[in-house]
């Protein structure tokens, strides 16, 4: 049985993975912090219990990287011809079940907290002799739990677009979007302390909302890759312009009369196969070598692009 050659990434890639996932292993550390800080300063606000799961749940990304990057470069053998590169699509659905799951649950919760017009208080800490409204602490822990998110989130998003790492997209779009959930998180507390008891679930439940959408968004491409949807774009909104390209490069080969071609994605990879008719028999054999190799050279995530001659094309598959 062929074997997939061992993946790596190309030279001038490594230190952008490198760089990744290092910003992952640092994202790890600070939401454990982030957490530990809500944590202390959690009250019995509904807002920040929400805000205090959405940071949990923002440990779920970076370890699935972390993990699928452990994995997917493992060589192919007999049992697993295709290689590990599903590790990553898997990682994906990983973070993207959880976040929505997570987003129902939470919903759900600060609906019936709003329904049940539950009065949440604000108290008093006294740290070092002197009383402070632990609603100062809440805001202060929030601006910790948003600030240094967004800004990891800026970084990660072009190294995501340039190694076409889905699931490190996911998390650095999370992270890049978390100041509208801090902003409202900080809202519901201020609207306590103004005696507007119904600010801190409606807040709650916006963060809610949101963490919903995400999850949603996510979760259909994770089933969507799982399924060889045609390559999209690592913001999962269009085809992949490759695509274009591959078509480009079998339209110009004059031993080609007509051709179609299907690709799907394996993790960070393509794997393709064109149909042709040829105009004739002659050196097939080595037209095909030349052309496969040439879509090959298109890009690395072309890890491989089969051809195969047919007499003829079924009508609705003509390119």
């Amino acid at each position: 049985m062929k074997k997939l050659a061992r993946f790596e990434f190309p030279p001038e890639l490594v230190p952008d993975f490198k760089k990744a996932k290092r910003l992952e292993w640092i994202s790890i550390a600070y939401f454990i912090s982030s957490v530990l800080v809500i944590f202390l300063t959690m009250g019995n606000s509904q807002t920040m219990k929400t805000a205090w799961y959405d940071d949990v749940l923002s440990l779920t990304p970076p370890i699935a990287f972390q993990v699928a990057s452990r994995v997917f470069m493992k060589t192919p053998n007999k049992d697993f011809p295709y290689g590990y590169h599903r590790v990553v699509n898997i990682a994906y659905l990983c973070s993207a079940v959880a976040l929505f799951a997570l987003g129902a649950f939470l919903v759900i919760d600060s609906t019936i907290s709003l329904v049940k017009t539950e009065h949440p208080t604000i108290g008093i800490v006294v740290i070092g002799g002197h009383p402070i409204w632990l609603g100062y602490l809440m805001i202060a822990a929030l601006m910790w739990s948003t600030i240094p998110s967004v800004i990891l989130g800026r970084k990660k998003l072009p190294l995501a677009q340039h190694l076409h790492e889905k699931n490190l997209y996911t998390d650095a779009d999370m992270n890049k979007a978390d100041w509208m959930s801090g902003f409202a998180a900080m809202l519901g507390i201020v609207g306590i302390g103004l005696g507007w008891w119904w600010a801190d679930s409606a807040a709650a439940l916006l963060i809610s909302v949101d963490i919903v959408h995400d999850g949603f968004t996510n979760l259909k491409q994770a089933v969507f890759d799982l399924m060889d949807q045609t390559p999209k774009t690592v913001s999962g909104q269009q085809s992949d312009p490759l695509l274009d390209q591959v078509r480009d490069v079998l339209a110009s080969q004059s031993w080609i009369k007509d051709f179609s071609f299907r690709m799907r994605e394996n993790g960070h990879i393509y794997l393709g196969e064109g149909f042709v008719v040829p105009v004739q028999e002659e050196n097939l054999t080595q037209h095909i070598a030349n052309t496969a190799q040439t879509i090959e050279q298109l890009n690395w995530r072309i890890q491989e692009f089969v051809i195969t001659p047919v007499p003829e094309l079924p009508d609705d598959e003509s390119a």
